[in-house]
């Protein structure tokens, strides 16, 4: 799947400013949350990217298709009329609301990339279904900001009521700018805190402010779910399960010791932890109650000598309840966490907050019950937050402690456990993908009609059979011809195309497994490619060879990397609006920061040992054809005959096998090294995949590794 544009995986903001044969052994020992070097005085804003939505425009060479803008000139010049955001802005003038616009994001209360269902209120308001972008509504306009990997889909989805802002295009204003521009000074723009990280929402806050602008939380009620009512599907409430240990690793009586000892360190004594997976990484737990990813809504507290966890608690079944307790980790309500911080903050506690995902809703009832208790102890002067750095050394009352979450590192950084699930599964997802193109082949050369739906709905079948096969880690991304070009395409049933044989097919899919997550992307031709298509599809697979190649020196951040991949195509003035690689999580989140590989400098997190990231390159000529070429790899360390200053160097190490089509290989553009590095690729996937298969689709496998040679 392709690398999330925003920084760290985090959500979008709204404001600028294994251990196997096959795998080497990497040591992996208590403590295992690895300090960040950050001081954390200057950590909330030390790591800030570039500006809100900040792409990069690529060109297109001799490309003739029309741009969007014109295909959308025969839409109907006067507004369609929207029930739902009509009742939405008759919300604005109600008694305790007073507000001018109202900000709909794409996340949950906990930042999450995929959600559930009922919390998918910017998809509700505005009919648009991608998973990244932002909704406003004032009183008289409603406007969409989304990134380029959606711009085709939000055409197709928005109706005329809404305009579509296309982020990092020339003259498109940041949404915070937008405000400013047109509501009049003195506006009211309404939030709900606990969908927008206390960061976030700080950022928007600073930028209206210049307009005598007033940004309102209004903590009791969401607006969308007011208009949303009766119809809005009911939260997940699907029981939780414990992770095994044999495919964790390390259990939870250690990691929670390790964070306690963290928590010491930093002058703190407890951690709110929000973001989903780094609460189901932390406890060995898994759920079901977000779609493609195995994490469960809860919000978890650590203190050095506590835990409690706020979760529904007719998910936690007795194996669950009796895997809690030998942790030590307490239940409480979900809906309890602001209770629990005002509690926390009135016992003089200093607790450690990760700004860039907690809510700010959280970090506001936190900030205010610390004011109420130094107004308590007859405090007169301004509060102010405290570092510690000398665990005797403790201020007087609650302090916050402000710094990035140490869980998410510790998380990103594989075990051997860890690695050799995701090598299993990784195999075993490679066997499914063979018996579906063996089949899909077949079928069209049979010259079967396929949908684009079909295909998605056979592949589900096929990795369904698999051993611990779980679900998808996202929605296949199944398009043929101009949907390839759709970067985060999702077909449907009544509008998908029939698979075109003539046409340039791509499929972008992943599954979860018990022990792994697998994300592969892989661009066909059924029948004879043009010159054009060759030489992208060439220029796309050298700079994934460059990317899989590189060594680099310890220290070095994932953007560094990212014109290893772009290189090819930028010399005859091609690129790509989307990250090169994105951290991917043990059987967790598809999506797993603190790490990228992106060209966003601001994410500023080295490559280490342990961590996997994907390798995506790819291509994309609008209402044409789309190609991306994606790995996954796992970073490791690399031999080197020298080792200037003193430092390792470190490379990856392939968890992903499965054929590339040589058909649309331009010969004439690889190197012999390049040559040499796919017949070396191919005779691995062979040596690994062929032993799953049997029948056909062995055969086909043995076809499609064959090696190359230039004629």
């Amino acid at each position: 799947m392709h690398s999330l544009p925003s920084h760290a995986m985090r959500p979008l903001c709204l404001n600028p400013s294994l251990c196997s044969s096959r795998f080497p052994f990497f040591s992996f020992s208590i403590p295992i949350f690895h300090k960040f070097k950050n001081n954390p005085t200057i950590y909330k804003k030390s790591q800030k990217g570039p500006p809100f939505f900040s792409i990069r425009c690529c060109g297109s060479g001799s490309v003739t298709a029309k741009p969007s803008w014109e295909l959308r000139r025969n839409r109907a010049a006067v507004q369609e009329p929207d029930e739902k955001v009509d009742a939405l802005r008759q919300l604005f003038t109600k008694p305790g609301i007073g507000i001018d616009a109202y900000i709909i994001p794409s996340q949950d209360a906990h930042q999450s990339e995929f959600i559930a269902e009922c919390y998918m209120r910017r998809a509700y308001i505005s009919g648009f279904t991608g998973s990244a972008g932002t909704a406003i509504v004032t009183k008289d306009k409603a406007a969409l900001w989304t990134d380029g990997r959606y711009f085709l889909q939000a055409e197709k989805q928005l109706n005329t009521s809404w305009k579509l802002m296309r982020a990092g295009n020339f003259g498109v204003p940041q949404a915070s700018e937008w405000l400013n521009d047109v509501l009049a000074p003195g506006g009211r723009v309404g939030i709900d805190p606990f969908l927008f990280s206390y960061d976030a929402a700080e950022e928007l806050k600073e930028v209206i402010s210049k307009k005598n602008l007033e940004l309102v939380y209004l903590y009791d009620l969401n607006l969308v779910d007011e208009i949303w009512k009766e119809s809005r599907p009911k939260p997940p409430n699907k029981p939780i399960r414990v992770h095994d240990l044999k495919y964790a690793g390390i259990d939870v009586v250690s990691k929670l010791s390790s964070l306690r000892a963290e928590l010491v360190a930093a002058g703190s004594s407890a951690i709110v932890i929000s973001m989903l997976d780094e609460v189901a990484w932390l406890l060995n737990l898994r759920g079901s109650d977000v779609p493609h990813s195995p994490v469960m809504y809860a919000y978890l507290i650590v203190e050095v000598d506590a835990a409690k966890l706020f979760v529904d608690d007719s998910k936690v079944t007795s194996e669950v309840m009796y895997h809690l307790k030998k942790a030590g980790v307490d239940l409480r309500p979900y809906d309890s966490i602001l209770s629990e911080i005002r509690r926390l903050a009135a016992e003089g506690a200093h607790l450690w907050l990760d700004t860039s995902s907690v809510n700010a809703a959280i970090v506001e009832t936190y900030k205010a019950a610390c004011d109420k208790y130094l107004m308590n102890r007859g405090s007169r002067g301004k509060r102010k937050n405290k570092q510690y750095f000398e665990s005797d050394s403790l201020p007087v009352g609650p302090s916050g402690v402000y710094m990035q979450s140490p869980v998410s590192l510790a998380k990103a950084l594989k075990n051997p456990s860890e690695l050799e699930g995701m090598q299993n599964s990784h195999l075993r997802d490679a066997a499914a993908l063979a018996q579906f193109w063996c089949w899909l082949e077949e079928e069209i050369h049979k010259n079967v009609k396929l949908t684009e739906v079909d295909l998605a709905d056979k592949l589900l079948e096929f990795r369904s059979k698999q051993d611990g096969f779980l679900d998808t880690s996202f929605d296949t991304i199944s398009g043929s011809g101009a949907n390839g070009a759709i970067i985060h395409y999702t077909p449907e049933a009544e509008s998908c195309s029939v698979v075109d044989p003539n046409k340039l097919f791509l499929l972008d899919s992943g599954a979860q497994y018990v022990d792994g997550t697998t994300d592969i992307t892989r661009t066909v031709h059924f029948g004879e490619p043009t010159a054009r298509e060759k030489e992208c599809f060439t220029r796309v697979l050298k700079g994934h060879i460059a990317l899989d190649e590189a060594v680099f020196p310890e220290n070095t951040p994932g953007f560094v990397l990212d014109a290893f991949a772009r290189s090819a195509l930028w010399k005859i003035g091609l690129d790509y609006r989307h990250g090169t690689g994105h951290g991917v999580g043990a059987a967790l989140n598809v999506h797993e920061g603190p790490q990228s590989i992106s060209f966003r400098y601001g994410n500023m997190t080295p490559l280490q040992k342990g961590m996997i990231v994907s390798n995506e390159p790819g291509y994309y000529e609008d209402h044409a054809f789309g190609i991306r070429i994606e790995n996954l790899l796992c970073v490791q360390e690399i031999n080197t005959p020298n080792r200037y200053g003193g430092i390792e160097y470190l490379g990856f190490e392939k968890l992903t096998f499965f054929p590339i089509q040589t058909k649309l290989v331009d010969l004439s553009l690889l190197s012999i090294e390049e040559m040499q590095w796919l017949n070396s690729y191919h005779s691995q996937v062979w040596e690994k995949v062929s032993p799953l298969l049997e029948g056909s689709a062995r055969q086909w496998l043995w076809k499609n590794t064959r090696p190359i040679a230039k004629q």
